[in-house]
């Protein structure tokens, strides 16, 4: 903990299933403009976005009127300040993050935890050891803004702090919500006003983004503890009862699962993914910048509601996503909250969640909750109505335009256009479709009513299965990523591993095994499937550099833990049962992962070659989903 270039790699994330969340280092030292102590959605400024509200509080003890403060932040110049992780003796986060610090005779230690159905973070002080009388000191860092940008000194900033109950309340800036910091004593409060100028995120110097920034500090709260007694600090956009705070600190504690195993913590990770709004939830694709996506809604929803037993989460998150969806194919209206909706490939990847969903719960469940948005996505595609997806009326394969904007989940950009402008025949989406006619062919079985349009589908299958086979298989015996007239783009890249993974392919177990091979061999890292193999021009293993290099890297090279699901559906579908302990073995690199980066979670993408560092977004939904699923499959497959 004491040494900064180990301990600033790791950090922690808490949240609410509101889109709230609390995120920093296990040292409480922020090195991203995305990190702070309470970030919150305000739906008012941007629905999309979050806001910094409260960047940090640093904690000092006073004995005998000398004072050692405990927190921590980086100035300009690399300089750090005040250096209070010396003082720290012990980190955990099994079930909440718990910090001891230790200060001469002092022992002390904090506790951090969201309320689940408020935008609240409380944090319990606990006095463990003390030989003299003890003071608690707490400066409050305060921000107002989004998480994005970032704020310098200014002349507009609302100063008050007036009191409320046991604590103050401040607003800085108009348009922002009354924030309240109280504690469930009455401290003193001593208003002393300070901005803290050229504090330093060390992870955005390293993206080559801007990095510095100035907070404000208001003032101090001061309370004496004695031996054995616990304080809890509260900080809200809403006044709490004081009296109440203890209660509610032991509730929250009562319903955590502990982070005790590799599923646990994904399980964790899966659930802090989920945000209700009203009557509609979500599924965020990733912290600490992640945003409502409709792909990864629909990649990430099998793995994160089915896989650990909550399918009433997968049908109320789906029912808002498929209500946008279907918004958009009567109307072609785009959704505000749920972006992407509009993407090619969007209906696919739905009809692909639901059949994971009848898997789960039972087909007659499934026919019951999704035959009338099955038969009206299939049939928009099929009769032409969406306005980047063309089906072709020899070869029923589907192509759409990639060229000025993405239309697969490859979509990094640089200056507005596509690195990788897959466009025409793309092999997953292709894939995609012939499943979603299959799934939904047996979807609709014993209904007299559309078995017509069941025909239909099984015949537009039927019509595609032969040029899938000899438009993408070469050769070589790998899948080319896309066709495009007379062009078969060469590049080894995972989407092959989609299209041998799914349910129904139109290749046979011998051409599986033939792509399954060259996957292996060239894409299979210990922490996913890199996007580009090593052999295919513009192979970039690393994402780093700035903004530009990084999004030429995204999807050149940098591996996903979210595609091992499809390699290990692909993998048991070719080799069996006998296939069971290989890819058991193959989580092993994963669960290494659950102590690196972000504590118990998986980062977005990972360099493709050792060390295989983390990269991008610190908790990204799609590959907690992807790890989930396999883990669920294999546990069907050996229930030992």
């Amino acid at each position: 903990m004491i040494n900064l270039e180990q301990s600033l790699t790791k950090e922690i994330l808490r949240t609410n299933q509101l889109g709230a969340y609390h995120c920093t280092t296990v040292v409480d030292c922020n090195t991203r403009k995305q990190h702070g102590l309470l970030v919150v959605p305000i739906p008012e400024l941007d629905p999309t976005s979050s806001y910094v509200m409260l960047s940090s509080l640093d904690e000092t003890v006073i004995q005998h009127g000398a004072p050692f403060n405990l927190g921590l932040h980086r100035y300009s110049g690399g300089v750090y300040n005040p250096k209070g992780h010396k003082y720290i003796r012990e980190f955990d986060c099994e079930s909440v993050p718990r910090t001891t610090y230790r200060v001469g005779g002092v022992v002390l230690t904090k506790e951090k935890i969201f309320i689940t159905d408020e935008n609240r973070i409380l944090i319990r002080y606990t006095l463990i050891e003390a030989h003299s009388a003890t003071t608690l000191q707490f400066r409050p860092f305060l921000a107002f803004r989004e998480v994005n940008s970032l704020v310098q000194q200014n002349g507009a900033l609302n100063g008050d702090c007036p009191e409320c109950k046991n604590g103050v309340s401040c607003c800085l800036y108009p348009d922002y919500p009354r924030m309240y910091m109280q504690f469930s004593r009455k401290p003193e409060w001593v208003y002393d006003p300070h901005w803290y100028n050229g504090i330093e995120y060390v992870k955005d110097l390293e993206r080559g983004i801007p990095y510095t920034e100035d907070l404000w500090v208001p003032g101090y709260f001061s309370v004496p503890i004695k031996k054995g007694e616990s304080i809890i600090f509260s900080a809200g956009l809403s006044e709490v009862n004081p009296r109440q705070l203890a209660k509610m600190y032991e509730a929250e504690i009562a319903v955590r699962t502990p982070r005790s195993s590799f599923y646990n913590c994904l399980k964790n990770s899966a659930k802090q993914f989920y945000i209700k709004e009203g009557d509609k939830e979500y599924m965020l694709s990733g912290y600490p910048w992640g945003k409502v996506l409709a792909r990864n809604t629909y990649m990430s929803l099998p793995g994160n509601t089915l896989a650990i037993d909550h399918p009433q989460d997968f049908e109320a998150i789906t029912a808002t996503a498929n209500r946008a969806l279907e918004h958009f194919m009567d109307t072609g209206e785009t959704d505000r909250r749920i972006l992407g909706i509009d993407q090619p490939d969007i209906p696919m990847w739905a009809l692909w969640s639901i059949q994971q969903y009848a898997k789960a719960v039972g087909m007659e469940q499934a026919r019951e909750r999704y035959t009338g948005f099955t038969t009206h996505a299939l049939n928009y595609i099929l009769d032409g109505l969406h306005p980047n997806i063309f089906v072709d009326e020899n070869t029923g394969l589907i192509s759409s335009n990639g060229e000025t904007q993405a239309a697969s989940w490859m979509y990094s950009q640089v200056a507005g256009k596509p690195v990788n402008p897959r466009t025409g025949d793309l092999v997953e989406n292709n894939a995609l479709m012939y499943n979603a006619l299959l799934f939904g062919a047996s979807l609709l079985e014993g209904n007299a009513e559309l078995e017509s349009t069941r025909q239909r589908w099984i015949a537009q299958a039927e019509k595609m299965k032969q040029p899938f086979v000899d438009t993408f298989l070469n050769d070589y015996g790998y899948l080319f990523d896309f066709v495009n007239g007379t062009y078969a783009d060469p590049s080894v890249r995972p989407n092959m591993a989609i299209a041998i993974g799914l349910d129904y392919s139109p290749l046979d177990r011998r051409q599986r095994k033939g792509v399954l091979d060259v996957v292996t061999r060239e894409l299979l890292t210990p922490k996913g499937l890199r996007t580009l193999s090593p052999k295919s021009f513009g192979y970039r293993p690393f994402y780093v550099g700035s903004p530009e290099e990084r999004e030429l890297a995204m999807h050149n090279g940098p591996a996903r833990p979210w595609l091992i699901s499809f390699y290990a559906d692909a993998y048991i579908r070719v080799f069996g049962l006998s296939g069971v302990s290989y890819i058991d073995r193959m989580l092993i690199g994963y669960e290494d992962e659950m102590s690196n980066g972000c504590i118990g979670s998986l980062s977005q993408l990972y360099d493709a070659n050792p060390p295989f560092s983390g990269r991008g977004t610190i908790s990204h939904a799609t590959n907690i989903a992807g790890v989930l699923r396999t883990l669920r499959m294999l546990k069907k497959l050996n229930p030992l």
